[in-house]
């Protein structure tokens, strides 16, 4: 039986600090298996991992919702934290 095929979308939803690779909180962009255009590298690695799992159906245990999941960038100074949420594929 195949996966399901989900599309995850990453949002940044807050901040402590200006972002050094200027991302403004409402920035979005579609997971895919490349890091999208005008998405910072580092935020991206971290958020890979998960978003992957997501866009197969994955689920985690502390997830209160199983479509929505947050996590924050490795960047202690700045420290976005990002809501990544699945959809089903059109």
């Amino acid at each position: 039986m195949a996966a399901k095929q989900y599309e995850v979308v990453i949002k940044l939803i807050s901040n402590q600090h200006p972002c050094h690779a200027g991302h403004k909180i409402g920035d979005e962009w579609v997971f895919d298996y490349f890091t999208p255009p005008g998405m910072c590298s580092l935020a991206y690695n971290a958020l890979y991992p998960v978003a992957l799992a997501l866009s197969i159906g994955g689920t985690f245990p502390w997830q209160q919702d199983p479509d929505v999941i947050t996590m924050s960038c490795p960047d202690a100074e700045v420290h976005n934290v990002f809501e990544l949420r699945r959809r089903p594929k059109k």
